[in-house]
């Protein structure tokens, strides 16, 4: 069954077995706004299918062809399936969320606290 794997220190940190489908979220650094991303696990890679974000900003503006629902500035990136996606963490700022099956935990709730990168790939 597939699912989604995340490392840290090239270490197996947490397998989330069955996770298909999941969002991304975080708080934006310098203009505290949230920006959320929903993933796909493809037998291809990590498929990116829609981003959204609260408002505008420092480095976050939303692509023209957004467009605002539900309070959310909502886009479809089109890039490739990835193989991986390296996330960043700092002490300065909120932790990643990730939701998956209707529960959101933090990135801390998953990897080790101090864990940077932590990175997530497609998994058996």
């Amino acid at each position: 069954m597939p699912g989604l794997c995340l490392y840290a220190g090239g270490a197996l940190a947490a397998k989330l077995a069955g996770v298909a489908a999941f969002t991304l979220a975080w708080t934006h650094s310098i203009e505290k706004i949230p920006w959320e991303e929903d993933w796909r696990v493809t037998p291809a890679g990590l498929q990116l299918v829609q981003a959204r974000v609260k408002g505008m900003g420092a480095g976050m503006e939303p692509p023209p062809e957004a467009r605002l629902q539900d309070g959310y500035w909502r886009w479809t990136p089109h890039v490739p399936p990835l193989p991986e996606v390296v996330l960043r963490r700092s002490g300065f700022t909120a932790d990643w969320r990730l939701c998956a099956d209707g529960r959101c935990r933090t990135m801390g709730e998953l990897a080790p606290g101090d864990a940077d990168p932590v990175t997530l790939k497609g998994c058996e």
